[in-house]
């Protein structure tokens, strides 16, 4: 078998994920402090934007599947401030998560969980 189906591979991704240049493959492990940082906030930072979009995902939904939802997030966000010794306030890092404030975003995007959604919850959180 030839490469073709390497180089065709490797220019899929490059286009799926608008990648150019070229890449060395870099162990997680090897990396330094500040880019793991600068890696992990750019990976919330996607999370953060790909839930935005989702509006048609519940947090019901999210809590049922994951066992998180955007208002955990934003109590994440919460946490680690307060970790570096800052004072954010919670509704204020919802507006961060939901890109507006949390009641305009129940008024625009929330649905009124459905008594499968209520059980799976009970089920999985008690």
């Amino acid at each position: 078998m030839d490469d073709s189906w390497e180089q065709w591979f490797v220019a899929l991704l490059l286009l799926e994920f608008n990648l150019g240049g070229v890449f060395t493959m870099t162990s997680i492990k090897s990396l330094d402090e500040q880019t793991q940082l600068e890696l992990e906030a750019a990976a919330f930072r996607t999370l953060v934007e790909h839930l935005r979009k989702r509006t048609d995902v519940q947090n019901i939904d999210l809590m049922n599947l994951a066992g998180f939802c955007r208002n955990c997030l934003s109590k994440y966000y919460v946490a680690a401030a307060a970790d570096k010794n800052l004072e954010l306030a919670y509704e204020d890092a919802r507006e961060r998560v939901y890109g507006m404030t949390y009641d305009e975003w129940k008024e625009k995007h929330q649905t009124p969980s459905t008594p499968e959604q209520q059980a799976a919850y009970k089920a999985a959180h008690g």
